[in-house]
């Protein structure tokens, strides 16, 4: 294949800028704002709370906060406030999306809690509502369920709603990833009790980091800001009557982000676009694209992923931090690809392993749909029907999905893989 590596690097999903974010920076500079209250701050918050649709959005310094303090809320409604020594979930189960970046998981643990992972279904490649209802049968106590939209695809949400109402469990959604996607016509972030998007670098739009609260609760928004503020109390000097954290977005971030906000829906046409060039692209090769609810949703087409189908798998083994393949005519597998990829100064990524095979929570209890995951192996076997989030790691991967990449840069890309598979 005679093709040359890029002279520039074609990234999985770099920030994009269009000068509105340096406007409102520089007004935060020049009026002095330069801390996590003023202007910017305050029309952000408005500004993502009228696209959402929800009532109240408040500003944290990432996703990852934003999630915690949602977690940290949901454990105090369901079982009161925590002692200073312990989080308000200490020693509870809480269900959680198992195919996710740990981002999603981590808040039950920093609240003492221990997160029971869910497998993942073929249709949208988010929680099982199937899994859902065997591990409730397991765990009829739970009252908490963490549900993420992977690579912003909305998950089967009207089934995860019911299953949740008839156990009188509570939803915390993380739309981290999913900001601007659609479920019947709703903004996700909108489905759970309590919500959070994130603005990380990556993300549909940034602010560099940052992330977002969701609410239509404003006690619940007033809460959220009192504990990102330290817990201040309402009094003349520092008074603290409960624990606190320093999770208030700054000004700052906020002008990146009210300067991206206007152009979050030509982001979502341009990663749509992605998406579609490589759909076709990849025609008549042994793959697949990352799936959708072409009836009920409209994805925000964050990252585009491919599975290889697994006629088409050479032999390739991980371990924990490297992988090894055989290269066999006709066949590929996603390390292959992403090697390749490499070597032509392109970035893509392995799909997100599922949560129940990191080292941090193999012990965790982990559901399929046939029921108690763990009882059965530890090991993912190939063909076997279970641990469905553990055969798309095996087989897929993350493609370049910049929208700066042009469409003659894409073509490059589609034909590199496809000579994978010579």
């Amino acid at each position: 294949m005679d093709i040359r590596p890029f002279e520039k690097k074609i990234w999985l999903s770099s920030p994009t800028m269009h000068g509105d974010e340096l406007r409102w920076v520089q007004d935060a500079f020049e009026k002095n704002w330069i801390t996590t209250a003023g202007e910017n701050l305050n029309e952000c918050e408005r500004a993502v709370a009228e696209k959402v649709g929800c009532k109240y959005a408040v500003g944290l310094s990432c996703g990852t906060a934003a999630l915690h303090l949602a977690v940290k809320l949901a454990g105090e409604r369901l079982y009161g406030q925590a002692r200073p020594d312990e989080g308000t979930l200490r020693g509870r189960r809480v269900f959680c999306s198992d195919m996710t970046f740990d981002a999603s998981v981590n808040p039950v643990a920093y609240e003492d809690g221990q997160a029971v992972f869910i497998d993942t279904e073929r249709d949208t490649w988010n929680m099982d509502p199937a899994a859902l209802e065997k591990a409730f049968e397991i765990y009829p106590e739970v009252r908490l369920v963490v549900v993420a939209h992977l690579y912003g695809t909305p998950g089967k949400i009207d089934e995860i709603r019911a299953i949740c109402g008839r156990h009188g469990a509570l939803i915390v959604e993380d739309a981290a990833e999913s900001f601007g996607a659609l479920y019947k016509g709703v903004q996700t972030g909108n489905f759970g009790d309590l919500g959070a998007i994130s603005f990380n670098g990556n993300k549909i739009i940034t602010g560099s980091s940052g992330g977002m609260f969701l609410t239509d609760s404003k006690e619940d928004a007033d809460k959220v800001r009192k504990w990102s503020t330290q817990s201040r109390e309402a009094a003349p000097w520092y008074q603290h009557e409960e624990i606190g954290y320093n999770y208030r977005m700054s000004n700052i971030i906020a002008g990146i982000v009210r300067g991206q906000m206007p152009y979050l829906d030509e982001h979502i046409s341009q990663k749509r676009a992605i998406y579609e060039r490589y759909k076709e692209g990849f025609r008549g090769l042994p793959v697949t694209m990352n799936p959708y609810d072409e009836v009920n949703s409209e994805p925000n087409f964050w990252l585009s992923c491919m599975l290889i189908d697994e006629s088409a798998m050479c032999r390739q083994v991980r371990g924990e931090n490297d992988a090894l393949y055989v290269r066999e005519s006709g066949k590929t597998c996603p390390t292959e690809i992403l090697e390749t990829l490499t070597k032509y100064n392109a970035e893509g990524r392995p799909i997100w392993k599922p949560m129940h095979m990191q080292p941090i929570y193999r012990m965790n209890p982990f559901i399929t749909a046939q029921g108690n995951g763990r009882a059965r192996t530890n090991a993912y076997i190939a063909g076997s029907g279970a641990d469905v989030g553990a055969d798309i790691f095996a087989r897929g991967l993350c493609l370049p999905s910049d929208n700066k990449m042009t469409a003659e840069e894409q073509e490059v890309i589609i034909q590199i893989i496809r000579s994978c598979f010579e």
